[in-house]
């Protein structure tokens, strides 16, 4: 163990001599041990990363309570933290210049993520602007420590908005978040119970939504399938559209939007159907949403005669670690072959899967195989994945979490 110590007050952090650097993160069995106990970093410190031979490599987020040791935040220059607030001002306005001035979004949405974790270079840390409320969603110990840094370039950025800060569910876990750190905290000091009242219009290619911030599944809206809805609204003028595991409606209300003949949409979660259903009456739009489990819904279907012409077949989370990978495969088998077995000869299947854990080949090696068991013969005409505003890296496949294929089905 070197005893150089790291400048500016930043403890050092040293590498195993075998470290290769492999994307975004190093885990415990790459980090080397501390000859004292009160050397090693307090859970969530900004670190100095230094090799074996006492070579500065960059820096980071240390966590001795994650598996994920060390967060890489820069492997530049010595002295980009010197002054942190900068830094993340400058990262996060490059992030969310690419945002509005490079992929323009808004010209179709107040809806986008700013920051995407590791994609921007900041893993841990998730940014999305859900109208006028930006919700930043935390995922690392060392980022909710920074909360008034990223809240202060989002200030800059966004003046005037709400922030919301939010504790990711598995995190508080794996991230060793004490039990008085509550799971949302508001900018401007509002209560919790203000917060669970609080509905926020948005708009995605002109259709308004109801959402709740920092509250249900992620931030509140799933912004990462944007352009699928807009693609899959390209295949359904004239067509029937069934959308399974309809969530607030996205895919179903795009649908009906682009001129579908007629639009069912099916979710077991009432609390999410009841704003699909505020949505369709809003925008004046006719979708028939059914409180229903997916299997029990398409095992009816198939016991009649009619078929829908094109269906989505989009998920939670199914597949949390790679743990679960061998049940969730079932699962995801079983309902790819009930949602292939529901398309009309001809038509048309977009099916999803958001599980990190699984792989693109692997999720694809399964959609056919549920193609066999349906006895349907089905090809490949698109890869689909989360929109641009969530960037991948190429040292980091778990990135692509959102995975998709549009499919024609005979």
């Amino acid at each position: 163990m070197s005893t150089k110590s790291a400048q500016d007050g930043l403890r050092p952090v040293w590498l195993e001599p075998d470290y290769l650097p492999r994307g975004p993160h190093v885990y415990g069995r790459e980090v080397d041990r501390f000859e004292k106990p009160e050397d090693e970093p307090s859970p969530g410190e900004l670190v100095e990363v230094f090799d074996d031979r006492d070579r500065f490599m960059g820096h980071g987020l240390y966590n001795p309570y994650s598996d994920i040791r060390v967060r890489w935040i820069s492997r530049g220059r010595r002295k980009d933290l010197d002054r942190p607030r900068e830094f993340f001002q400058r990262v996060i306005a490059n992030a969310d210049r690419m945002r509005r001035k490079g992929l323009r979004l808004e010209d179709v949405t107040d809806t986008y993520r700013i920051v995407h974790a590791e994609g921007d270079s900041l893993p841990g840390l998730i940014v999305d602007r859900l109208g006028d409320v930006l919700v930043c969603e935390y995922h690392s110990l060392g980022f909710w420590y920074l909360r008034e840094e990223i809240e202060f370039a989002l200030g800059q950025l966004y003046r005037g908005m709400l922030v919301l800060h939010k504790v990711a569910r598995l995190a508080r876990k794996h991230e060793g978040f004490s039990d008085d750190i509550p799971t949302i905290i508001a900018s401007d000091g509002r209560s919790q119970d203000d917060l669970e009242r609080l509905n926020v219009e948005i708009t995605e290619r002109g259709i308004r939504h109801r959402v709740q911030p920092g509250l249900g599944h992620k931030t509140g809206w799933f912004c990462d399938q944007r352009d699928n809805r807009a693609r899959v609204a390209e295949l359904v003028k004239g067509r029937e559209m069934l959308d399974l595991c309809c969530n607030a409606g996205g895919f179903a209300l795009q649908a009906a939007k682009a001129g579908a003949r007629h639009v069912t949409a099916v979710d077991l979660d009432e609390v999410v159907l009841d704003k699909a259903v505020w949505a369709a009456e809003k925008n004046d739009l006719a979708v028939d949403f059914v409180h229903e489990d997916t299997f029990r819904y398409c095992r009816g279907l198939l016991s009649g005669t009619a078929r829908p012409e094109v269906v989505v077949l989009d998920p939670h989370k199914i597949v949390a670690s790679r743990h679960g990978l061998e049940d969730g495969l079932v699962t995801y088998g079983d309902m790819n072959h009930l949602a292939i077995s529901c398309v009309r000869k001809g038509g048309f299947l977009a099916t999803f899967s958001c599980s990190g854990a699984l792989d693109l080949p692997t999720f694809l090696g399964m959609v056919f195989q549920s193609a066999r068991r349906a006895e349907r013969d089905v090809r490949l005409l698109e890869i689909l994945g989360a929109s641009p505003d969530h960037p991948q890296r190429p040292d980091f496949p778990r990135s692509r979490y959102l995975k998709g294929a549009l499919l024609s089905v005979d």
